[in-house]
């Protein structure tokens, strides 16, 4: 699944527009994006610059704030854990597919019958 600060209505528009397999939740408030750390505060500039595109984020989000999460991907076990993660302030450094596949298809083994992992270093 996905989490967007997007309106409910806005992030179905998103989910069809690209065609997506999977859910794209709406975190209205942020309350999500805030509980894992991920929302930053446009500086006055960055609003500005953000203006003079058209973009008006409090618009977007439905709250009365410039602001938005940090893109970030988690992978999160069965148990509650997260036993991946990923997060970059630059928008467009996003998780290596291939790594989160590798990470999914080690999380539906059973720890039983998991390899020892190597030690590093």
């Amino acid at each position: 699944m996905a989490i967007s600060p997007e309106k409910p209505d806005d992030t179905l528009s998103t989910a069809e527009k690209n065609a997506l397999s999977f859910e794209v939740l709406s975190d209205v408030g942020q309350k999500v994006g805030r509980a894992f750390g991920l929302v930053y505060t446009f500086s006055d500039e960055l609003k500005r610059a953000y203006q003079e595109f058209g973009r008006d984020i409090p618009a977007t989000t439905g709250a009365d704030e410039w602001a938005l999460p940090i893109s970030a991907t988690y992978i999160i076990g069965r148990d509650g854990t997260i036993i991946y993660a990923y997060t970059d302030a630059d928008y467009r450094d996003r998780a290596d597919p291939e790594e989160v596949l590798m990470f999914l298809k080690e999380a539906s083994v059973p720890a039983k019958d998991r390899r020892p992992k190597r030690k590093v270093g």
